[in-house]
């Protein structure tokens, strides 16, 4: 994976198979204030799909920054880093309290990240829908 931009629909195989390793992520999103809010996440990226998921609580700042953008959702980033390599995927994110969508992402996350988590009545899935990528590695 050399430094570029990626098409996030349609990533070359040494991008996806980083973004399928296991690997601790950051997200960013806004505060009200404009200013950004980065924490550490676990995320899954679906090319097919378009999407990128972050599993969390309903009552996370990160999901109310999120909220705080309506049904049209926010810009928001999620990067990985590996020693010299890295990746991120940038889109609109929204939240879905939807459970067949939370089931998929949680699904995504025990299959990425090779633990199932814990059963949470409050949780929702951040869904990215990807409109760019890049990388360096």
């Amino acid at each position: 994976m050399a430094s570029y931009p990626v098409n996030p629909h349609d990533p070359d195989d040494s991008y996806l198979c980083f973004w399928r390793e296991r690997h601790l992520c950051t997200l960013t999103t806004l505060r009200p204030d404009g200013t950004p809010h980065v924490v550490p996440v676990g995320v899954t990226y679906d090319p097919e799909a378009g999407l990128a998921r972050v599993i969390a609580n309903k009552s996370s700042t990160k999901v109310r920054n999120v909220q705080a953008g309506g049904p049209e959702g926010v810009p928001v980033a999620v990067c990985q880093v590996d020693g010299r390599r890295w990746a991120t995927l940038e889109g609109r994110a929204t939240v879905s309290t939807d459970p067949a969508r939370v089931a998929e992402a949680v699904r995504r996350y025990a299959e990425r990240y090779g633990r199932t988590p814990s059963p949470n009545p409050s949780r929702v899935v951040v869904e990215i829908a990807l409109t760019s990528a890049l990388g360096h590695g």
